[in-house]
């Protein structure tokens, strides 16, 4: 795990044992960094997937792929969201408009397999209609955006954002899986399911 951006959002390099290839969740910002630990680490990047459309998870976005290629993920319902300035944060929070459009879509319920792993993709809408998380089921991971984080929930004071759509999300598409699902937020520390079905007030 990698802290990127001025608001220390969690950007996560994850690669199969015994493989080159990786994927790279939320590159908020830093791009040439990312870049650099994946090639000291010997590794080649296939894909980025952003668990939503905010700038703080994609800015790095421009230049990792400028350096190192790879295929761009984000789930259908977040195109209009990630493509437009005044949505996605940039212009408000940073005083200067960013936007990208990802080439690849993914859908609620779909099994993307990239880098010889496969993430189920659950759509948690709330933090903003199109945000989504990938579950690696097998090892029990899970790449949560910002619907959940220890003991929280995302804010949905922003555009698409809905209260009652994220209590729905973290209630009945998150803490339904198993309790020993580790949850890695996209700010903040590790969690679990079970800590959370415990511990969280929104739960």
């Amino acid at each position: 795990m990698m802290v990127v951006g001025p608001v220390g959002t969690n950007c996560y390099l994850v690669h199969k044992k015994g493989r080159e290839d990786c994927v790279v969740i939320d590159p908020g910002d830093n791009g040439d960094r990312i870049a650099d630990v994946i090639r000291d680490e010997g590794l080649t990047l296939d894909s980025i997937l952003l668990t939503h459309g905010h700038f703080d998870h994609f800015e790095g976005v421009p230049e990792l792929t400028g350096r190192l290629g790879g295929r761009v993920y984000i789930l259908d319902k977040e195109m209009d969201l990630i493509s437009d300035p005044m949505m996605n944060g940039s212009m408000g929070m940073m005083g200067r408009g960013t936007a990208i459009e990802p080439e690849f879509t993914v859908h609620d319920g779909e099994l993307l397999s990239v880098a010889g792993m496969d993430f189920r993709v659950i759509h948690t809408p709330g933090h903003t209609k199109g945000g989504c998380c990938y579950y690696l089921e097998d090892e029990g991971l899970l790449f949560a955006g910002d619907t959940i984080f220890m003991e929280s929930i995302g804010r949905t004071d922003l555009p698409t954002g809905n209260m009652g759509e994220i209590l729905m999300s973290v209630r009945e598409r998150i803490l339904t899986l198993p309790d020993e699902t580790r949850i890695f937020p996209g700010h903040g520390p590790v969690s679990d399911v079970g800590y959370e079905a415990a511990n969280n007030p929104y739960a």
